[in-house]
This record gives structure tokens, sequence and C-alpha cells, in this order.
């Protein structure tokens, strides 16, 4: 999954709907969420945020963006990591990353 986004903007949100290695939907019940960020090729965090439980049995979760998060024009990886009930952690998507590209704008 590559998700577009200009730089500088904060909407729309990024979002997906987290399954398992067999395409399950995660059941987030109780679940909390954070967001994380960097750029490709470095190990520099540009983004460590709590994101939104959207769905619980849906399996779908959010984050929405600050200034900040998208001033810089690049190439990133990001996941989500869910914290379950229990106190285990699980990061989204498992088998790589979400790729963001964030293109310059105009102004």
């Amino acid at each position: 999954m590559t998700f577009y986004i200009k730089q500088n903007d904060t909407s729309p949100a990024i979002r997906a709907t987290l399954r398992d290695g067999d395409g399950d939907v995660i059941n987030l019940d109780g679940a909390t969420v954070r967001f994380h960020m960097r750029p490709i090729g470095s190990t520099t965090v540009k983004v460590d945020a709590a994101g939104t439980v959207i769905a619980p049995a849906g399996g779908i979760v959010q984050y929405s963006w600050s200034e900040e998060d998208t001033d810089t024009v690049g190439a990133y990886q990001a996941e989500f990591e869910v914290t379950y009930t229990g106190g285990n952690v699980e990061t989204f998507p498992n088998d790589g990353y979400i790729r963001v590209e964030i293109t310059d704008d105009i102004t």
C-alpha cells in the first residue's frame, strides 16, 4: 500500500484495516494504537504518535496528521503498532511497511 499526501497537508488521515497473516481482520476491542513513520533508509523516527481505533470489530485504525508530520518531502516507511488489553504488542503490517509519499506543493 502506498499513501500519497502533499507537503504541509493534514488531510486526509491515513486509514488501514489490520489483518493477520491469514487475511482475517484483527479484533481491536479494548486495544490502543500508535502510528510510526520514518524516512526510507533512516533509523530516525519522524512520527511516533497515538492513532485512533475507528471500528474495533472491523480492525480499522487511522492516524490524523499534524503539520510537522508532512513538512518534509520524501518517501517514508510507516506502521501501526497495536497494544492489546492484555499488554501484548503487534505491529502491522508485519511483513513490511506502509509506504508514505509526501510530494512538494506548488506554494
